[in-house]
Order: C-alpha cells, then sequence, then structure tokens
C-alpha cells in the first residue's frame, strides 16, 4: 500500500492526490473501528478495497446524514431548511416550535421568540412550547415577561424537561429579587436532580442570605461528587465547578 500510494502521490493529477489521501482516511478509520480484516485489504490493494469499505463499513455506521463528512452545523441547516418546507405545507404548532428549538440552541434568541409566538398562537396550550418560550425571554434578560410563562407549566408539571423548566423558574425568581421562592425552588429541582447548576446557585442565595453553613455543605457535597462523575458530565459542568470552588474559597472559616 505505501509504495502504490507513494507512486500516486509522486502524479501531479489532482485525483490521484485525492484518492491517495482518501485511502488513507480509510485505512485509519478500519484500524480505529478494530476492523483489521478491512485494513488488511485496503492496505494490500487500496484502489478497490478503500471504495468498497467506503460504502460498506463506512457509510453505513455513519448513516443516513453521511455524518463523516458533515461541516459543522450542517444538521441544523438542513433540518431548518425541513422545517421550514413542513411550515410552509402544514403549519403545525410543533414544527414552529422545533424550529425555535434549533435556533435557540444556536443562541439565535429573537428568531426562536418569533417561531415560539408562532407556535403559540397554533397551540396557547402546549407545555413544550410555553417552557422553551419562556427560558428563551429569560435569557434576554425579559424576566417579568418569562415568569408567567414558567410558573404556568412548573404548576402543572413541576418535573417538565427533567427539572430543567423548574430550574429556569428558580432563575427568574432571583433575578427579579424573590430571594425566598428562588431559595424553596431550587430545593425542589434538587429533591429529585443534582444539577450542578442549581446546587452553585442555591449556594450563592444561601450566601447572600446570611447561611453560609448551609452553601458550605452544598458546594463541599456538589465537589465530592463531581469527582465520581462520568467525563462527560465533568466536562458539562466544568464552568459550575470553578464557580462553585470560587464561592467555598471566599466563605469565612468556620468557628
Amino acid at each position: 500500500m505505501i509504495a502504490l500510494l507513494t507512486d500516486m502521490l509522486r502524479i501531479s493529477s489532482p485525483l490521484w492526490l485525492l484518492f491517495a489521501a482518501f485511502a488513507i482516511w480509510m485505512f485509519v478509520d478500519a484500524i480505529r473501528r478494530r476492523e483489521w480484516l478491512w485494513a488488511i485489504f485496503i492496505f494490500i490493494f487500496p484502489i478497490l478495497n478503500a471504495v468498497l469499505y467506503f460504502f460498506l463499513v463506512y457509510r453505513v455506521s455513519a448513516g443516513p446524514a453521511l455524518r463523516g463528512f458533515e461541516l459543522p452545523g450542517a444538521h441544523d441547516r438542513r433540518r431548518i431548511k425541513e422545517l421550514e418546507d413542513q411550515i410552509h405545507h402544514l403549519d403545525k404548532s410543533h414544527h414552529h416550535r422545533e424550529l425555535g428549538d434549533i435556533y435557540f440552541h444556536q443562541g439565535k434568541l429573537a428568531k426562536a421568540e418569533e417561531c415560539y409566538r408562532a407556535a403559540l398562537e397554533r397551540d396557547p396550550d402546549d407545555p413544550d412550547t410555553l417552557a422553551h418560550y419562556g427560558q428563551c425571554l429569560l435569557r434576554q434578560q425579559r424576566t417579568t415577561e418569562a415568569l408567567p410563562y414558567l410558573e404556568r407549566v412548573c404548576a402543572s408539571q413541576p418535573d417538565h424537561d427533567y427539572g430543567h423548566s423548574l430550574m429556569a423558574l428558580a432563575e427568574a425568581y432571583a433575578a427579579v429579587g424573590r430571594t425566598d421562592d428562588a431559595i424553596r425552588t431550587f430545593q425542589r429541582v434538587l429533591e429529585q436532580h443534582s444539577y450542578a447548576r442549581a446546587r452553585v446557585q442555591l449556594a450563592e442565595l444561601y450566601v447572600k442570605t446570611g447561611q453560609p453553613d448551609l452553601a458550605r455543605a452544598e458546594l463541599k457535597e456538589l465537589i465530592s461528587d463531581d469527582s465520581h462523575a462520568p467525563d462527560f458530565q465533568r466536562k458539562r459542568d466544568k464552568a459550575w465547578m470553578r464557580r462553585a470552588r470560587q464561592i467555598l474559597d471566599r466563605l469565612p472559616a468556620q468557628a
């Protein structure tokens, strides 16, 4: 394989250079997947086997979207187009909401808000739309507007979105100065979940209300739990853990 690819690289044709890079890519991919037999076949005769491997192994495992070739954001762009077509033909509430969710995660809050409003016009009682619209308003610092939507959802479904709606409600209470309501709501979240986001903000409220011992206990437990958490969770919570340690360092020493 090495000799053949070297010969390919010596040829000036861009197509040969491209295929040489493709064959190396498939060979490396086969090794990473522990497809040893395919790796041997590609090594011995890359011209045919690299192509066969691509269609029989790589493309199948990548799925219909061919994720191995996707650029960042390609899936979102494709889904946005699909939803826009569905909205044009069907104009259903959930299509508007899903489009709003994509824009929300992209940080395009004005576009997300427009989609959520359109969804609510078609179904004013959908809890997902109400909650996501409330969170969209909250992220735009329009807390007073967000509160009724979050309160409405959490009153009927306290664990909506696995507690994330309730956590957003607690953040909204804290933002408008309803500290006691915020503390009680964060405590309700932590009765069912152990989100670092909720625990750190609850500890901050304990500090604010002159309860440093409760804050210290909450933060120490969080830091202890983090040391045993899976890698994906530790990566996700990294910013919150840094904030937790900063708060803990600033707390007065225990008597």
